[in-house]
């Protein structure tokens, strides 16, 4: 446990950050994981539409800086191609 002021200060900061941060992860990998579902199922109408959410919640991960921005957009480019392709 942290002795000084600055560092029990510290721990706090870091806790409720992480919690910002655990929640953003579970938004990403639950929304991604029933993207793929879609995908795998070819389902491309639903799987569409579902991408806006994807890529809200990616957003908003790049703009709490939890991931960096060309990461966001490398996953809603392959996302977007999966889509594409089973849409054909």
């Amino acid at each position: 446990m942290p002795i000084t002021t600055s560092a029990k200060k510290a721990l706090r900061g870091s806790l409720s950050k992480r919690k910002v941060n655990s929640r953003l992860k579970s938004n990403i990998l639950d929304n991604t994981k029933k993207l793929r579902k879609l995908i795998a199922e070819k389902k491309g109408k639903e799987a569409s539409e579902f991408l806006k959410t994807v890529q809200k919640a990616l957003d908003k991960a790049v703009k709490s800086g939890y991931i960096k921005k060309n990461t966001a957009s490398r996953k809603k480019s392959r996302l977007s191609a999966q889509i594409k392709k089973i849409s054909q």
